[in-house]
């Protein structure tokens, strides 16, 4: 049986959708799904095949809503996309861990000066950004979820 790596390994990404082609409850329900980016863009495989199993994804839901919805873990590391027939694109597993407490809408995350140097906030058509385990924290705090002494954060 895998284990999760280790916290101090785990990385931290921003993986935003459009609620109208994939909403992020479709997770919750199957709890675990293979995601494939909707715009099989350079960067966006790039980014997609930087990720691995144990990270922490932020899921934003793009307009209208706007805002950060849930958090997912990776479950398993990039593999080749089985629906794409030229094998350049990679795919990975991700499992639901919680929706958020509250929705954290954009404009509050821009208005936060601690999130400034957040990739996402400088081009918001990113599918997958990678974030800081303290923008991670942060965000995570704007939602309502604080870490407290002996519990860590999702």
């Amino acid at each position: 049986m895998k284990t999760t790596p280790p916290v101090s390994h785990r990385r931290y990404w921003l993986f935003a959708t459009d609620p109208h082609h994939y909403h992020w409850d479709t997770l919750f329900v199957k709890g675990k799904e293979m995601y494939r980016t909707p715009r099989a863009r350079p960067e966006t495989q790039r980014m997609l095949k930087q990720t691995r199993r144990g990270d922490r994804v932020l899921c934003y839901h793009a307009a209208p809503e706007r805002a950060l919805y849930a958090i997912a873990e990776v479950a398993r590391d990039p593999y080749p996309d089985p629906h794409d027939p030229s094998s350049k694109n990679v795919v990975i597993d991700l499992r639901a861990v919680e929706r958020l407490p509250q929705q954290v809408a954009l404009e509050h995350i821009r208005g936060n000066t601690a999130l400034r140097r957040v990739k996402f906030l400088k081009n918001v058509r990113l599918v997958i950004s990678p974030i800081t385990e303290t923008d991670y924290t942060e965000m995570l705090r704007m939602a309502g979820l604080v870490a407290q002494p002996g519990i860590p954060l999702p």
